[in-house]
């Protein structure tokens, strides 16, 4: 029996009967399979835009499959729009109340099925593990990525391009008036952004781990592929429904092992890590036996894509390329195949359709020529980080695989801002900036204004940035985010003083702090965590339940 019937049963359940027939269900409607849409839309992020269209196209495909679509909304915020400022704390939390209020949803209303509509940074992750929760039939479905703006700085523009344009105006090397034309053009229209961030990537993971149909992340959201595949996903998930073909299934051990693969095959975001963790945890798998995966995979996946930060094309050109199930076909050796997906079939069912098209080499390479021998995520470890942290190989340049430097501390990002286009930051300096952890911050901030002031100020490749804190997906630079311990919980980053030497080594996977066992322990004796900034509110709450970012940064209950 479908869960759903066991709830509408007559005569004990006549009462729900009635509540949906106030709202004009029919006795026939009520026959079918429930299917959830939980739609992210709202007029505050581009990327969730034209959900409401997509969502259209999703019922109509669970109508024509014999399933009754539902949609419901659920929040879902812009973590542009919260950039380098208080917004931006609420960022990552607001992953774990998107995956709490679908359960809610989900299971207050015992839906049969559900579809999940988003294309957002922590939008999808917050749907992916729900999805992993819940383990009931599931299918995520992107909005799409926009298109890239006029070429600037001899590339396809996207919204970030605003953000490097405030330091080139700070250096002189732009005029005022241009950067505000500019606003005009760089987003030429809805969708997730035009670049490989953390939107784009968690999408494209999603796709990897079977949880989304074949081509369904990369599809420019202006495109009419995009209203085909949506209502292909209605179709698809009363299939799933009827053949009990449930999200368990799809999520497990070997499909993240794939989407582990897929991370570093195209220099996705360093968030991808984070948000992998949190989904691991929901399906059951601890963040130790997935960060020995991330730090194995990562070391044996070769680099066969380079897409905008880490090279001029943008998602269009990703997509139009071949897409994930390209990429996916050149790693076919390296993949777990028999792993279930969405469209009912295997990985290696699904790959044995792929047709290849004009496949662009300077996007999309292969396991025997690729850009590199080594994946484009790496875990550092050393006495700065004890519990490991992320950097992006694929978005640094080969000169600055290993960078010493002497240390400018900050205590938060404003701070470190002011300085950058204070012109305080010199060649060589590593800069600092500590207490934006996931308790500290609290919520883990991104460091995107200050590594695009440095890029602006034309020194992105003479300094270096670590952060207890996180980074944007279109961050470039010699950077290491998500260090553990974060320094409100009294990690080596919390007694980093103005002018230690650090040195980063990305080949040899190390961090270190060229300061003696002895120093360190001087310099921790007595040290007071700092109060709370937070003491109310959600924020006040997720600052004492965050995990270590090494655990995922979720919500923790603890005994």
């Amino acid at each position: 029996m479908r869960r759903s019937e066991s709830i509408l049963k007559r005569p004990d359940f006549s009462f729900n009967r009635g509540v949906y027939k106030s709202m004009g269900f029919s006795d026939k409607d009520l026959e079918k399979p429930i299917i959830g849409i939980a739609n992210t839309w709202s007029e505050l992020v581009p990327g969730s835009y034209n959900l409401r269209a997509v969502a259209d196209s999703v019922k109509r495909g669970i109508y024509a499959a014999g399933g009754t679509p539902v949609e419901f909304g659920v929040i879902g915020a812009c973590d542009g729009t919260a950039q380098g400022n208080e917004g931006m704390r609420f960022i990552l939390p607001s992953r774990d109340l998107i995956a709490n209020d679908v359960e809610v949803m989900v299971q207050a209303h015992q839906l049969d099925g559900i579809v999940l509509l988003g294309s957002c940074d922590k939008i999808v992750p917050g749907l992916l593990m729900a999805a992993a929760r819940l383990k009931l039939p599931a299918i995520l479905l992107p909005g799409g990525p926009m298109q890239g703006g006029p070429v600037f700085d001899e590339r396809a523009s996207d919204l970030t391009t605003l953000s490097e344009g405030c330091g080139m105006v700070r250096a002189g090397k732009l005029e005022e008036e241009e950067l505000y034309r500019m606003e005009n053009t760089c987003g030429p229209g809805c969708g997730s952004c035009s670049f490989y961030g953390t939107a784009n990537t968690m999408c494209a993971l999603s796709e990897g781990l079977g949880i989304t149909l074949p081509y369904g992340a990369l599809i420019p959201a202006v495109y009419a592929d995009r209203t085909r595949i949506a209502f292909e996903t209605g179709e698809k998930i009363v299939d799933l429904v009827l053949q009990d073909i449930t999200a368990d299934q799809i999520i497990n051990e070997k499909s993240l092992e794939n989407a582990i693969r897929l991370l570093n095959a195209t220099g996705g975001s360093t968030n991808g890590v984070l948000h992998l963790l949190a989904v691991a945890r929901e399906a059951g798998i601890d963040s130790k036996v997935m960060t020995e995966k991330f730090k194995e995979i990562g070391m044996t996946t070769p680099l066969v894509a380079k897409v905008n930060p880490s090279s001029k094309y943008n998602m269009e050109d990703f997509h139009n390329s071949g897409g994930i199930p390209q990429v996916m076909k050149e790693l076919e050796p390296l993949l777990n195949l028999d792993v279930m997906t969405v469209t009912g079939k295997t990985v290696g069912d699904n790959l044995k359709n792929h047709r290849e098209g004009r496949v662009n080499r300077e996007i999309i390479r292969t396991l025997e020529e690729p850009f590199s021998k080594f994946g484009g995520i790496a875990i550092l470890e050393g006495n700065l980080s004890p519990e490991g942290c992320i950097t992006k190989p694929s978005a640094i340049k080969p000169q600055m695989h290993v960078f010493t430097g002497t240390a400018r501390v900050f205590d938060s990002e404003e701070t470190a801002e002011e300085a950058i286009l204070g012109g305080e930051i010199q060649p060589g300096n590593v800069v600092v900036i500590r207490y934006e952890g996931p308790k500290g911050g609290p919520g883990m901030r991104e460091m995107y204004k200050a590594m695009k002031y440095l890029y602006g100020m034309g020194l992105a490749e003479s300094t270096a940035l670590i952060t207890d804190g996180r980074f944007s997906g279109t961050n470039n630079g010699c950077f290491v985010g998500h260090i553990s311990p974060e320094a409100a919980e009294g990690g080596p980053i919390a007694f980093i003083q103005d002018g230690d030497e650090i040195t980063v080594d990305i080949p040899a996977q190390r961090i270190t702090l060229h300061v003696t066992d002895e120093t360190l322990k001087e310099r921790k004796a007595g040290f007071i965590p700092p109060k709370p900034k937070y003491t109310s509110g959600y924020l006040g709450l997720y600052s004492k339940l965050a995990a270590s970012a090494s655990r995922g940064a979720v919500v923790e209950l603890t005994d």
